[in-house]
């Protein structure tokens, strides 16, 4: 059965991080491709991306639960937002159930658990796009932020329950712990979830666990347009570069001690709370802040390599696809979803333990990297192939299967 109608849910209507720029990046996608879009967002004013004519913005004018002042009120309505539950049963329940798909990108920081039962019970064929790791961990990560390291514990297991692994405080951790109970019970998430897209296959072992036993499992890698960007000449170019927020787990800091050991020159192209922290590190480095699009891809495009050290389980990498794409080797931790784009030695350095003698010297070996072909990183996140997978999920969501 051909779609005709996708209603996509967002946290966001704004491009405020990578799930809600891929959310709008497919929502023009598939009007483009000639499908009604609504897109359904619970906070932001919508990115001009959004104003198209098969595009039809439905926002609920909320506060991401993160900037609410009323500490209370953002504690109950991240448990289970009802007016956000009322307005998306309301208008998935207007639209054809034979022609139209169901689509979330998010729920954790506006929406709540409480779009769960929609997806798990509604009218509509239902698709889940893993942009994080919220359906199973309670901080989203499998990262303990206390100690700095990938968590290994079962999520909501005795181990996961008997330790503070969240960045602020344990009363944090337990209203987090309550919120994935509500997730995994009212909210029916994610074992009442028919088709689930996964972004890596890092993503999927971690989440396979998790997910019920007739869940279906879709790869569809999220998408990077290029235009008529040319290739960069990386061996013109001498700094390494850093794109995001200047945060722990990113890995920031340890990129700054690291570049310094190996005499190497740093960029960083982000703002964050580690942003004191790097300028003592590696006082000659380069803090940009935050830069608009065209810059950031200049960039990206000026690096000798693009590096990413997270020191969690990147899902995806956004920022080291494009580098790729735009013939800039990437230095990552094999634990991270780029690793698996990258062949060591050729288009990248990777690199086994999240220390700065370990990365000071994948910095050394990218130094020394030739040129190498984008053309299949190119592809493997068109615009294009992003469409075509989805459509093909759509049309399996809206199959027979269904049923029932």
């Amino acid at each position: 059965m051909e779609p005709e109608t996708v209603l996509i849910v967002s946290d966001f209507a704004n491009i405020n991080g990578g799930q809600a720029k891929v959310a709008i990046d497919s929502a023009v996608l598939l009007a483009e491709a000639g499908l009604n879009v609504i897109f359904f967002a619970g906070s932001g004013e919508p990115d001009h991306a959004l104003d198209h004519p098969r595009i039809r913005v439905e926002g609920l004018g909320q506060r991401d639960i993160a900037t609410e002042p009323n500490r209370a009120k953002a504690a109950m309505r991240g448990l289970w937002n009802a007016p956000a539950a009322r307005a998306l049963w309301a208008l998935a329940n207007s639209l054809d159930p034979a022609r139209t798909v169901l689509h979330a990108h998010g729920y954790a920081k506006v929406l709540s658990p409480a779009i769960g039962p929609v997806f798990a019970h509604g009218p509509l064929a239902a698709v889940f796009t893993m942009h994080d790791y919220f359906l199973a961990c309670p901080n989203g990560g499998f990262y303990d932020y206390q100690r700095g390291e990938i968590c290994t514990r079962h999520a909501m297991g005795a181990g996961c329950l008997s330790v503070n692994c969240d960045h602020r405080h344990p009363a944090h951790k337990a209203w987090r712990v309550l919120r994935q109970m509500v997730t995994a019970g009212p909210a029916s998430m994610p074992r009442g979830l028919r088709d689930v897209i996964y972004i890596s296959q890092s993503q999927r072992r971690l989440m396979a666990p998790y997910l019920g036993a007739d869940t279906r499992l879709h790869h569809v890698p999220n998408p990077v347009s290029f235009g008529d960007t040319a290739e960069a000449k990386t061996n013109e170019n001498r700094a390494f570069v850093f794109v995001g927020r200047l945060d722990p787990e990113k890995g920031g800091l340890m990129f700054a001690r690291a570049a310094k050991s190996a005499g190497l020159p740093a960029v960083f192209v982000g703002d964050g709370p580690e942003a004191g922290a790097i300028r003592a590190a590696n006082p000659e480095a380069v803090l940009t802040g935050w830069l608009p699009a065209a810059e950031v891809r200049r960039q990206i495009g000026g690096a000798r390599a693009l590096v990413m050290p997270s020191l969690w389980a990147e899902p995806f990498g956004l920022v080291a696809h494009e580098a790729l794409g735009l013939g800039v080797p990437v230095v990552a931790g094999h634990w991270t979803a780029v690793a698996e784009a990258i062949v060591d030695g050729v288009d990248g350095a990777l690199f086994d333990s999240a220390t700065v003698p370990a990365l000071a010297k994948a910095l050394t070996r990218a130094q020394a990297l030739g040129p190498f072909d984008a053309a299949p990183h190119r592809q493997a996140v068109s615009p294009s192939l992003h469409l075509d997978r989805l459509l093909a999920v759509y049309r399996r969501a809206l199959g027979p299967a269904r049923a029932g």
